[in-house]
């Protein structure tokens, strides 16, 4: 299993606009390709989940992540936010960088925590922050986690 086999170029937005933690999650959901009903739905869970504590693990990136009933499958999205938006990460840096993770509430091949582990290790990496910050087009983000081979 690697992790780019999950990211497809569609779900991946290098130029997100919003400028609030909320807006960031809203047009991360928006790259899912969901019906409206069920991208409020997975707006709510997400917000609950980051009312637990925020998912911004530092270096300028985050990890918005749960399970919902709205996907039958474990999807992925990536976005960029250049210049950075506050996310209330664990070192109170901006954010740039959003990996969002949805799996449904029982999965059969049970994907949700090995993919969450693997982008975790991706965004370890040293020079993945500066790497995400120069990537031009879709591809490339995905040509880069193929050669970090996570």
């Amino acid at each position: 299993m690697h992790l780019r086999d999950f990211f497809s170029p569609d779900a991946i937005k290098l130029q997100l606009e919003g400028t609030t933690k909320d807006e960031i999650l809203k047009e991360l959901i928006s790259e899912l390709a969901l019906d409206e009903k069920s991208e409020g739905m997975l707006y709510k869970m997400l917000k609950r989940r980051e009312n637990l504590g925020s998912t911004g693990i530092g270096r300028g990136i985050a990890i918005p992540h749960c399970r919902s009933l709205v996907v039958s499958r474990l999807r992925v999205a990536f976005g960029r936010k250049p210049g950075g938006i506050d996310f209330k990460a664990i070192d109170d840096k901006p954010v740039y960088n959003f990996f969002l993770i949805v799996a449904p509430p029982l999965e059969v091949s049970n994907q949700y925590l090995p993919v969450l582990g693997k982008v975790a290790q991706f965004a370890k990496e040293p020079d993945v922050p500066e790497r995400l910050e120069t990537l031009t087009a879709p591809e490339a983000f995905i040509e880069l986690l193929g050669e970090k081979d996570i």
